[in-house]
């Protein structure tokens, strides 16, 4: 202790170090699919300092968003929660490579059983997650393009803690449901307003200030609610 992973922070020192020899760092490069749909969940990761996706898939293969976990969240959560084998019908892809620390579900869903303290936590994080996922799908429906794209880079910002983002418009159109000829368009329009620039798989946030004034109110509003469920506990969550 302290590990670089929110979550575990909130830990006890005896809790952590009674589950840490359970736990193995991975590094996880870009793109790595950590859980497919279907798929039983048989391993817990909290991230360190990478990036992960949360998203579904159509028929017709459109795919959006629901969720972005990084070193303030868990994935695989879902797993712990249940007695029965888990599975999902999301992708769970690393966005930003980075490295996260490894649990076999099982061993996690033992100490959950047995640990008021373990359940405190994860239960107080599920809340936090369900309201991003439910905030997400409000957003995407009744939000113009131009403030969810703003309340993406921040919410990716807020996690990656860096204003220097390796991203495409092309992967940020897929996270939004929404072609990437729009994505460019509101990208033109921020860095005109000198709130980014952008170059090929980059893109750098200049004025966080502007960019959240930009950004509708679903940032602000999940920033309260994981820091109303999380932050009393430390500092501010996001």
């Amino acid at each position: 202790m302290p590990a670089k992973n929110y979550l575990l922070n909130l830990f006890s020192k005896e809790l952590y170090e009674k589950l840490s020899p359970s736990f193995k760092e991975v590094f996880f490069e870009t793109g790595v699919v950590l859980h497919y749909p279907s798929e039983t969940i048989e391993q817990v990761y909290f991230p360190l300092n990478c990036l992960v996706s949360v998203t579904i898939s159509m028929n017709n293969g459109a795919t959006a968003e629901t969720a972005l976990l990084g070193k303030h969240e868990v994935v695989g959560i879902n797993a712990v929660l249940s007695k029965r084998p888990t599975t999902t019908q999301t992708t769970y892809m690393v966005q930003q490579e980075g490295s996260v620390l490894k649990i076999d579900a099982k061993v996690l869903r033992q100490e959950f059983n047995q640990s008021q303290e373990l359940r405190d936590v994860l239960l107080d994080y599920t809340q936090a997650l369900i309201a991003q996922v439910s905030q997400t799908a409000a957003c995407n429906s009744l939000h113009p393009l131009e403030q969810r794209f703003a309340r993406w880079l921040l919410e990716v910002r807020s996690r990656s803690e860096s204003n220097d983002l390796k991203i495409t418009q092309e992967f940020i159109a897929h996270m939004l449901g929404v072609r990437r000829a729009g994505v460019t368009q509101a990208a033109q329009k921020f860095k005109e307003k000198g709130l980014i620039r952008y170059g090929r798989g980059h893109i750098q946030i200049i004025d966080q200030q502007g960019l959240e004034s930009s950004a509708c109110e679903c940032f602000s509003c999940l920033r309260k609610e994981y820091n109303r469920l999380l932050g009393g506990r430390q500092d501010l969550v996001l």
